[in-house]
């Protein structure tokens, strides 16, 4: 659920989490130190909007934006909506003063509960190439998708899996194993057992799978209608073919399931 996301990950108390998060997916020269939350706030109105985005926008100490979300479904425009996104958190620092060279390197993380590439690998990472030679053009962009069905087995030697299961399943054998040996992966299971203790986070959690439920449910009804749209034209379709070969209309509605009178009105 984005709203746990953000809560382990976005919690201004417990920034370690997310460094620890962040190094293990960027993999930067110089390791992050340090981060700024930007929009750390939740309210109940937000956390009840099913279209409101529970990402995490933070900043680190060497200036770089980073923009993380957690998203469920598969609504078609991951990759869109990531430019978007991206492009709202690049440009929202110029401000009309600052010079365009002063822009910071901004990336965005997607932590994805669908498969969504054509790749193997649940980790992928993509900036801007010259095609000819594979030139890097800039580093000031960089988007990043993790799928997690993809991820199948944790490898201690890799924060960035182990972090990746955790996500998957924060009780999983491994995942306990190795909580001795990462300390803010063992910050991250006692604050999540905090928030499961907690009424008032239980509350907000109930409210937030409520609203993600209600959009589900409204995009799989679009979806069902537009099924049923497109049979349909299909039916009428094959009903007009069959008209212009002579067939009747009993025929044509026994064979497409129309009524007579739609039937009719195709001619």
């Amino acid at each position: 659920m984005d709203y746990i996301f953000k809560n382990l990950f976005g919690s201004e108390k417990h920034p370690k989490i997310l460094i620890s998060f962040l190094n293990a997916c960027i993999k930067p020269e110089s390791p992050i130190v340090s981060v700024q939350i930007k929009n750390s706030e939740l309210t109940k109105e937000y956390i009840e909007d099913s279209f409101s985005r529970l990402d995490v926008l933070a900043k680190t100490d060497k200036g770089e934006i980073i923009n993380i979300e957690m998203q469920r479904a598969d609504e078609k425009n991951m990759i869109k909506r990531s430019l978007y996104y991206w492009s709202k958190a690049f440009s929202g620092e110029y401000g009309g003063k600052s010079r365009y060279s002063e822009l910071p390197r901004t990336v965005c993380v997607n932590v994805l509960d669908f498969n969504l590439l054509p790749e193997e690998n649940y980790h992928n990472k993509y900036v801007l190439k010259n095609d000819k030679n594979n030139d890097v053009l800039t580093d000031v962009i960089e988007l990043h998708f993790i799928e997690l069905p993809k991820m199948k087995e944790i490898n201690p030697d890799d924060l960035l899996s182990v972090w990746t299961g955790f996500i998957n399943d924060p009780n999983d054998e491994k995942i306990i194993e190795l909580e001795s040996s990462v300390v803010e992966l063992h910050e991250a299971k006692i604050e999540l057992a905090r928030m499961s203790r907690d009424p008032k986070e239980a509350e907000y959690y109930r409210l937030r799978q409520n609203a993600m439920s209600e959009r589900m449910n409204a995009l799989l009804e679009a979806e069902d209608k537009g099924v049923a749209k497109g049979e349909k034209l299909a039916k009428l379709e094959i009903a007009k073919n069959a008209l212009q070969n002579g067939l009747s209309s009993e025929i044509i509605s026994g064979i497409t399931g129309l009524s007579i009178e739609e039937i009719e009105l195709l001619k």
